[in-house]
């Protein structure tokens, strides 16, 4: 990707106005308060960029670390979440040094949508006493605090910051649909902070005063005493902001061509983001997928568009901080409850339902668990019963072995008149399962083929496809694509076209008509491929017989 100082300036401001709303709400729902999201933004993005693996990638507070800090807050305070905050930034640089990061391959993509879906639920029910214009309830469970919030407002039913909220969402999402370029929460958040100064909206609370600037570093808030109790939490929030964030750099990586991040690197900028965020009243912080999707669609190529995002960010802080201060909390509700329905990828959940009984179970246990426990036992949940569910796939199959890619071309079985040109076509025989496990190292080994023209992938012998297999064989196909190597399969089993289906991997082989029956079906194929293009004269001999052997 070509670097263009100027575009990636314009995508950092395009980001800085998406993440101020989304800053400023989810320091509010953490419980520390608007500055605390501001001066999160400011400094762990900040380090995140200069110090992380993705140049592209945007971090800051966010909704799944605003479920994890609501009842930390609850049970030990802001000072509490300081400290946390602190533990799980040397924790996460411990795992950048024992190099953790390899091991977010093998979190399936079924655990990672539940986990998505359930994060969603839990940030829509937060809202909802800042959306209704209620006191905060105590408690630290979402859904006994939302039911709370809507007893109070039933008692005291008063419809303005319910006006507010709802108008918010809905300009933010129907903006989205028709004029996605433009950053609608930023416009929602304006117009409803000045309707909050009509007589109408009168009692509606605002953010309240915020600090002109950034507070000087200090530990004032460390406890030693404290170190027993918070380890725990500060392991949840540690192995949080490790999940999330690699999960967005590979969401960025996926969304470009020829970007590829160093997930050791990423984990150790994220370690040392939350141990300074803490110094300046910063809650911890992730990378942020929202906001990294739009650097990346805004057309960001370097790091510099994420400083960028965290500098225009300090300048609202030092500069606006009055104007931001009258914010009504309702409408940063809304931008929130906005953004939890944005999170919601309907057609993902319904791929991954349909792929695989397994895969729609573990996505079912997976957002319960995040709705009614914490994300980091749902995770946990997740990957247990998605492991126990493949390793029962797996027992299941007569050969057990991992993916097996090696080269067999029968050209030098064949005679001179049938050989297969080595230079240009190279073939794949996988073995074994094609699942959640083995799929991404399938990717990596093929993704590395080089110096051909077509690449034909034998499936004859794969066990079982699961969602995150079928979803990492169409990537590896696209990718192959784009780099002008025409992809060719044969003997896909009709027992897996199911979930290869499901997430558009047949489309994108039957649209130029390259997956075929059998292998030397195949080899026809990509002999007529090469002689489309040039490479390989005309031959008006059919395949002898010799070929077939070596392929069948």
């Amino acid at each position: 990707m070509t670097r263009d100082p100027r575009r990636d300036l314009l995508a950092g401001l395009t980001v800085a106005i998406v993440a101020l709303p989304l800053a400023l709400g989810f320091g509010v729902s953490s419980g520390l308060g608007a500055e605390a999201g501001l001066a999160t933004a400011v400094v762990a993005g900040a380090l995140a960029a200069l110090f992380g693996g993705s140049n592209l990638q945007v971090s800051g507070p966010t909704g799944a670390m605003t479920v994890v800090l609501v009842p930390i807050v609850a049970r030990y305070g802001p000072d509490g979440v300081l400290m946390v905050g602190l533990l799980a930034g040397v924790l996460v640089v411990a795992l950048a040094l024992l190099r953790a990061g390899r091991y977010m391959a093998y979190v399936p993509a079924s655990v990672v949508e539940g986990f998505t879906l359930g994060i969603a639920l839990v940030i829509g029910l937060q809202q909802v006493p800042h959306a209704l214009g209620v006191p905060q309830p105590e408690g630290d469970r979402v859904l006994v605090v939302t039911w709370r919030a809507v007893e109070e407002f039933v008692r005291s039913p008063h419809w303005a910051a319910p006006a507010l909220a709802l108008g918010v969402a809905a300009l933010m999402l129907a903006g989205a649909r028709l004029r996605p370029a433009v950053p609608f929460s930023l416009v929602a958040v304006a117009a409803a902070t000045l309707a909050a100064q009509l007589p109408v909206f009168d009692g509606v609370t605002a953010i309240g005063a915020l600090p002109a600037g950034l507070p000087a570093p200090s530990l004032a808030f460390f406890d030693p005493s404290a170190l027993g109790s918070l380890l725990a939490p500060a392991v949840a929030v540690a192995a949080l902001a490790a999940l999330e964030s690699l999960l967005s750099a590979q969401v960025a990586d996926g969304m470009t061509v020829g970007q590829k991040h160093d997930p050791d690197r990423e984990l150790f900028g994220q370690g040392l983001a939350n141990l300074a965020a803490p110094l300046f009243g910063g809650v911890p912080a992730t990378g942020a997928i929202a906001r990294t999707a739009v650097n990346v669609r805004t057309g960001a190529s370097s790091r510099l568009a994420a400083l960028t995002h965290a500098a225009v960010l300090a300048v609202i802080v030092f500069a606006a901080a009055p104007l931001v201060s009258r914010i009504p909390l309702a409408a940063l509700a809304g931008v929130l409850l906005a953004t939890a329905v944005r999170m919601v990828e309907v057609g993902s959940l319904r791929a991954m339902a349909k792929a695989t009984r397994s895969d729609a179970l573990v996505l079912v246990l997976t957002a319960a668990a995040t709705l009614a426990l914490d994300l980091v036992y749902a995770v946990i949940i997740g990957l247990v019963v998605a492991g126990a569910l493949a390793l029962r796939a797996v027992a299941r199959q007569a050969r057990l072995a991992e993916v097996d890619l090696r080269a067999d071309l029968p050209g030098e079985h064949a005679d001179e008149e049938h050989a297969l040109p080595a230079e240009h076509i190279v073939a794949y025989r996988i073995d074994g399962p094609l699942f959640f496990a083995a799929a991404h190292r399938f990717l990596l080994e093929l993704a590395e083929v080089a110096d051909v023209r077509v690449v034909i992938l034998r499936m004859s012998h794969v066990t079982t496809v699961d969602a995150t297999g079928a979803l990492v064989l169409k990537d590896t196909v696209a990718k192959l694509n784009r780099r002008g190597i025409a992809v060719l399969t044969s003997g896909i089993r009709p027992d897996h076209r199911k979930a290869l289906d499901s997430v558009g991997a047949l489309d994108l082989l039957r649209r130029d008509g390259r997956e075929y029956a059998t292998t030397p079906e195949a080899i026809a194929g990509a002999r007529a491929h090469l002689q489309g293009a040039g490479l390989l004269a005309p031959d008006p001999a059919p395949a002898g017989p010799d070929i077939a052997e070596a392929v069948r």
